[in-house]
């Protein structure tokens, strides 16, 4: 307890994080999983989501407002994750892939830079989430742990969608045997782009969510997908499940680290996810259906 009590914020701080890791990280973790495409442009659709913030959110604005920014920017996501799926649709090998989204990665990054300048730009909170209430008698922003209640609510979504309803049936089937859910009659195709979008949304919107606390500045975007892909790798393919795992640990390694070790931050980092990939190569909780290595 004296330990939790001196390193309390760091620990709540890591739940934050986490939170923002899973929303980004899980979208990513489908496509690869289920579209089988590694879309390295990823990190800059969060990017898009922060400087929207910029743009929509600024120095504050109403709860109601930034609600409505939020849901923008996961539209404006959907959009932009279909447009990637388009460009995608007709490479299958993931090095090509790779070289085709980190391009675009780069192009992203470039635009950005030359609307909203090299500067770090700022995204408050909402007013009536800015303030601090007391977890085990310390001070810790509101807005932090409303992060922390959304990431579970869409987690929770997520996964009832996928396990508990015909549409995730419809996903399962068609990573699993695409050619026999075409013979049924469902456009596989409008399948995968779906799953693209909603990849590409929850991206948007963490990055949005993320601006009042991470910000919004060039080279964010790189960060993001790097953390990302370790949340995906440590947590498995394709798992909702896996994906919040996999931020979890990502998430406290990475404040704690900070905290208590700023000179090995990213040798623990990076350390534990070698120790996973070493006992489960996989992952924690892969998703069955996932493809791995490019087969179903």
């Amino acid at each position: 307890m004296g330990w939790l009590d001196a390193n309390l914020i760091s620990v709540l701080n890591g739940f934050a994080l986490a939170a923002l890791l899973f929303l980004i990280a899980v979208g990513l973790s489908l496509v690869f999983g289920t579209m089988d495409v590694l879309n390295l442009a990823h990190g800059s659709l969060s990017l898009i989501g922060a400087y929207l913030g910029v743009a929509l959110v600024g120095d504050g604005a109403s709860i109601g407002a930034f609600v409505l920014a939020a849901l923008l920017a996961a539209v404006v996501g959907a959009l932009l994750g279909a447009a990637l799926a388009a460009m995608t649709s007709a490479i299958t090998d993931h090095l090509r892939q790779a070289l085709l989204t980190l391009g675009v990665a780069l192009i992203a990054a470039d635009v950005l830079r030359e609307l909203f300048g090299s500067d770090p730009e700022r995204v408050s909170a909402p007013a009536a989430l800015a303030g601090s209430v007391d977890v085990l008698g310390r001070p810790y922003p509101v807005y932090r742990l409303s992060v922390v209640a959304v990431a579970v609510v869409i987690g929770l979504a997520l996964y009832y969608v996928l396990e508990r309803t015909q549409a995730g049936a419809i996903v399962r089937a068609t990573v699993a045997d695409r050619g026999m859910v075409e013979a049924i009659g469902i456009r596989s195709q409008v399948v995968l782009l779906g799953v693209f979008g909603v990849g590409a949304a929850l991206a948007t919107l963490g990055g949005l969510l993320a601006g009042p606390v991470l910000g919004a500045r060039p080279g964010l975007d790189s960060t993001v997908l790097l953390l990302a892909l370790v949340v995906v790798v440590v947590g498995g393919l394709g798992s909702v499940r896996g994906a919040l795992l996999g931020a979890l640990l990502v998430g406290q390694v990475q404040t704690l680290g900070v905290s208590l070790l700023p000179g090995q931050a990213s040798f623990l980092l990076f350390g534990a996810m070698a120790l996973v990939l070493l006992l489960r190569p996989r992952g924690l909780l892969p998703s069955p259906y996932a493809h791995a290595g490019g087969h179903a």
